[in-house]
């Protein structure tokens, strides 16, 4: 397997090279922000599990992405932290011919003839892949014990300033917004009420369903957070002997929430000082999970949520993990639809498992190590070639059975 290198001094050099053929353009340019994974190329045949994987899921989540796409201008890059993913129109022919596919065989073929395999390294040794799910919590409307935590909306003193969201005070001066022991100290406007235990997890997931006596549904969907960072309540208990650390999971910290006083899980809960926004929207089609950071309905292990520093939302990625919710070993093919707090790093992932309890308990098994492959369209990974930005490239043809 030869070496894929991310070589942006070859780059630099050939553009100043005025004697030289001009270089091969990067839709948007490789600015001082831009973030270069290493990777190395791969041929299907080599990715673990690809022939048996099931592309029914991503398929779906695939060809939403695609109507996202043809949205797009043309020409701009579908990320500015990642203009090597390439443009609109780079896509275009492979979304045709997916969305064209009549069945799993034919889309395999496409995806073998049409888009090449990198893996992606992380230089610093911590891949990682969690799962996440859409919640479904019982809820009211007015506070009611124990559905006493407010699911906090957007407040009227928030000023939105991309990842780092300012106060407005009351004298018209402005301040970073305060951290979750703060903004639950004041309360707000609620959407609904909860308990306590399930408002802090569907900030973790970061949207839910939410069940009234009456029998009607809302989505509580994200709207904001606060940008603060987010920190580990996990690794807290873990640290000071709360828990063990084969009590780290969900399940184990719901345990543990459980069994302790108000005071306790309220003290727990703000060792993570972000703090989520959420809107009420109609649940509306209940087999379609929430949107993600992608504006796209979520497909339960279809989908999988991103470091957008590194990534660009839409493209399929191949994922080597293991996690008893996924039977052990598993491989398979998601598509990246959302972000998240927690996520960084160029090769994390957090999976999309769908909605409801069971969805919750599968997920809430899953945080092991992993690898990643992105497949990108053989246009654009030519012209990272042609760009000295990859060395070596795969043969197309697919791989067979």
């Amino acid at each position: 397997m030869r070496r894929l290198r991310i070589l942006l001094p070859v780059l630099l050099m050939l553009a100043g090279c005025q004697t030289q053929p001009a270089p091969i353009v990067i839709p948007g340019g490789l600015g001082p922000g831009t973030v270069l994974p290493s990777a190395n190329p791969a041929t299907y045949r080599e990715l673990p599990g690809w022939s048996a994987a099931s592309l029914a899921a991503p398929l779906q989540a695939f060809r939403r992405t695609c109507d996202r796409f043809s949205r797009r201008a043309w020409d701009a890059p579908l990320s500015k932290s990642a203009p090597w993913a390439g443009t609109a129109q780079d896509w275009a022919p492979g979304c045709e011919a997916l969305i064209a596919a009549r069945d799993e065989a034919a889309a395999r073929i496409i995806f073998e003839t049409q888009f090449v395999p990198l893996e992606i390294i992380d230089r610093e040794g911590k891949p990682r892949f969690t799962g996440y799910y859409e919640p479904l919590y019982e809820a009211r409307h007015t506070p009611e014990p124990p559905f006493t935590e407010p699911v906090f909306a957007v407040p009227s003193d928030f000023v939105a300033n991309g990842d780092q969201p300012l106060q407005r005070l009351p004298d018209g001066s402005t301040r970073p917004y305060p951290a979750r022991s703060e903004i639950t100290a004041r309360g707000g406007q609620a959407i609904a009420y909860a308990h306590p235990s399930d408002v802090f997890f569907l900030q973790v997931q970061g949207s839910g369903r939410l069940t009234f006596p009456d029998g009607t549904t809302l989505r509580a969907a994200y709207a904001a957070h606060n940008g603060q960072p987010f920190k580990s309540v996990a690794n807290w208990l873990i640290q000071t002997g709360r828990i063990t650390k084969a009590e780290g999971s969900m399940q184990g910290i719901r345990a543990w929430m459980d069994r302790s006083s108000a005071a306790e899980v309220r003290e727990a809960m703000n060792i993570n000082p972000r703090f989520v926004f959420f809107q009420s929207l109609p649940e509306g089609d209940p087999t379609l999970g929430p949107n993600g950071a992608h504006n796209v309905s979520l497909t339960p292990l279809g989908s999988m949520a991103v470091d957008p520093e590194f990534h660009a939302l839409g493209v399929p990625m191949f994922v080597q993990t293991t996690a008893p919710g996924l039977g052990g070993q598993w491989s398979g093919l998601l598509i990246a639809q959302d972000t998240g707090g927690a996520i960084k790093g160029p090769v994390r992932g957090d999976i999309y498992f769908g909605t409801g309890h069971d969805a919750g308990n599968r997920a809430g098994t899953m945080n092991a190590p992993g690898r990643l492959w992105v497949l990108l369209p053989r246009a654009v990974a030519e012209r990272m070639f042609a760009a000295g930005l990859v060395a070596g490239l795969p043969d197309s043809g697919h791989a067979g059975g």
